[in-house]
Order: structure tokens, then C-alpha cells, then sequence
């Protein structure tokens, strides 16, 4: 598995949080039982920096929490299935790892929703991951049925890792 960490804003990163970054990403991968190792592109930015994306790639002129983009695009979420016949594109070359896509963190929400959801901003963290991730195999929100199996499944990841509601950094 390779995640690339990328820090495009003016602040110092904490090294916890790519090990959070870099852990929820195997648990997902885990998660999924996905048969291949893993590239991943992880880019910290701030309120302005994801506003900027958002509206060049969304046409959405305000800050986020989060954005991904899935290198792949799944029949149907998780199935790896016809990855290696259809999809050579989806493999790095050099190293034969999936591509799995970016994760666009917002370090300014991340921290103001911990404080709003009254919990860490290290649970906040997994929880955008692990929601990205999700993401990044296919799954998405756009009816009430989808958008349950998704919020269960970061659930799941992200009790398997201990970040519960009521997590603490100890």
C-alpha cells in the first residue's frame, strides 16, 4: 500500500494525523477485501484551498470537508472483479498497485466539526477518511438507501480501529 501525503497549506500537519490517514486507509482496504495493494493521494488543505477545488471540479463555490475522486469506476461498489481485464489503466505501472484515486482534506472543518459533533478531531479525521475511502470503491449518498449502507460501513471501519463518538487521543 502506498499513500501519498500531500500539505498544501500554510499550517504544520501532525505526524498522528498521517498515521491516522494511513491507518484508516488499510482498514478500508481491509474492510472491502480488496485483493490488490493500494496507491492512494492524501492532500491536506485549509477553507480556501478545498473551496477552490470544489468549484473547479464541482462547480460548488464554498469549502467542504472533504472531497474524493475515484480513479475507478465500479459497476457495482466493491467488485474488483473485472478490474484486471478491463482496466490496465487502473493499475500503476512501475509498481503494479490499484490507483484508487484522491482524498481532499479540509484541516479547518475537520477541526470545527470535532468541536461541533463534540468529539476529537482525530475521530473527525478517520471518520472523513474512512468516509473518502468509501468513496473511493464505489460506494456513494445520493438516496436515503445508499446513503445508510455507507454511514454502517464507516461505522464498521472505524469501530474496527477504535474511533468511536466518544473517542479520546490518549
Amino acid at each position: 500500500m502506498s499513500v501519498y501525503i500531500e500539505n498544501e497549506t500554510n499550517k504544520d500537519i501532525p505526524k498522528r494525523y498521517e498515521e491516522i490517514v494511513n491507518e484508516i486507509v488499510d482498514a478500508a482496504i481491509d474492510y472491502v477485501h480488496c485483493p490488490y495493494e493500494c496507491e492512494i493521494n492524501v492532500i491536506f488543505t485549509d477553507n480556501e484551498g478545498i473551496r477552490i477545488i470544489n468549484k473547479d471540479f464541482r462547480d460548488i463555490d464554498a469549502p467542504t470537508d472533504v472531497l474524493s475522486f475515484p480513479m475507478i469506476e465500479y459497476e457495482f461498489s466493491e467488485d474488483f472483479s473485472k478490474l484486471e481485464d478491463e482496466s490496465v489503466d487502473c493499475f500503476n505501472q512501475d509498481n503494479g498497485e490499484l490507483l484508487l484515486g484522491d482524498i481532499i482534506l479540509n484541516i479547518d472543518r475537520i477541526k470545527s466539526q470535532s468541536e461541533e459533533f463534540n468529539h476529537s478531531i482525530y475521530r473527525e479525521l478517520a471518520f472523513l477518511t474512512a468516509h473518502s475511502m468509501l468513496h473511493l470503491f464505489g460506494h456513494d449518498h445520493i438516496d436515503e438507501a445508499q446513503r445508510i449502507i455507507m454511514e454502517e460501513k464507516q461505522e464498521e471501519i472505524l469501530n474496527m480501529k477504535g474511533y468511536t463518538r466518544d473517542y479520546e487521543e490518549k
